[in-house]
């Protein structure tokens, strides 16, 4: 197992289940010092514990001082069997001397899991709050530059949301049986198939990893179906669904045979109705602000806002 030198002081091992709550408290610090407020629930840590492609014993290292606390947490995750890695370093700002060790580990370690996926080389993603001069700086000097950029967009729901009317010859189903999982998922992967950072999936890897979060709710699973052709979906979660009280929108694709006839706006609006009957005063979602479809576009036409934006920093090696 890779592990890194221990400095006078500190104890590095492999994380372990019960670490979820002081990995997020560590997190939430480190968060709220730079945009003001934690930004991960700690069930958003249980599943990056829980992720079906990270392992514990080789992809994961956390870190404890003199006192015990919890200092550092550091990962490398696969992305299917494909060359991209998905990385992060978060580092107490007393134990600064510990971050040069973690990124030099978790870079090793990205190598390592693309040559045993048979590639040549590794293409690492980290993601960096616009805000967070810090950490850039410290990517940049490591060799990492901008690839793209995720905006966190939000649609309020301070008074009743409408359901939209079904369009002539559109149907639609939710993700409580398995044959239209398996749609939703066809659709997803035609659908994202030009995204940055995509990754083929079959359905049972899919399924499994979307099964292992703890925010996962398949009745929100919708497929839409036009002429009985399933032609777009989108998945909810609840992510969100905690302190903020907002629903999720995780994936929302559309077949590209079927775009430019309004069901992304159809499909978004019929989540937002649903999210408000929920009682949430609100509903995020993520959007590549670099796609080649014009979603950012959409999303602003429908009344969603601006709240936060994710750069995705990449190098390869």
């Amino acid at each position: 197992m890779k592990t890194i030198p221990t400095a006078a002081g500190y104890v590095t091992r492999r994380p372990l289940a019960e670490d979820a709550g002081d990995i997020h408290e560590l997190i939430s610090l480190c968060d709220t010092q730079v945009i003001g407020k934690a930004d991960m629930t700690l069930d958003d840590v249980v599943d990056q514990l829980n992720e079906p492609a990270f392992d514990k014993e080789t992809d994961g290292w956390v870190v404890h001082d003199g006192s015990r606390r919890l200092v550092a947490w550091a990962w490398a995750c696969r992305k299917g069997t494909s060359d991209n890695v998905d990385i992060d370093v978060v580092v107490h700002p007393g134990a600064s001397g510990l971050t040069g060790p973690l990124w030099d580990t978790v870079t090793e370690r990205a190598g390592q899991i693309a040559a045993e996926l048979g590639h040549d080389r590794a293409v690492m993603d980290i993601g960096l709050y616009r805000e967070d001069s810090g950490k850039r700086a410290i990517a940049s000097a490591r060799g990492f530059s901008p690839a793209t950029s995720f905006i966190r967009l939000r649609a309020d729901h301070g008074t009743p949301v409408p359901e939209p009317d079904l369009p002539p010859g559109l149907s639609v189903d939710h993700g409580v049986t398995e044959e239209v999982r398996r749609q939703g998922h066809a659709v997803q992967q035609a659908g994202f198939a030009e995204h940055f950072g995509f990754t083929p999936k079959d359905y049972e890897e899919w399924y499994r990893d979307l099964d292992a979060s703890a925010s996962t709710d398949w009745s929100q699973l919708t497929v839409a179906r036009v002429d009985g052709e399933p032609a777009a979906m989108l998945l909810g979660t609840n992510a969100f669904a905690g302190e903020e009280n907002c629903g999720y929108v995780r994936q929302l694709a559309v077949l590209p045979g079927f775009r430019g006839r309004g069901l992304g706006r159809f499909m978004l609006r019929r989540a937002f109705a649903a999210d408000a009957r929920r009682g949430r005063v609100g509903t995020y979602l993520h959007v590549d602000a670099n796609n080649s479809t014009p979603a950012l576009d959409l999303y602003l036409s429908v009344g969603m806002r601006q709240v936060l934006a994710i750069d995705v920093w990449r190098r390869t090696v």
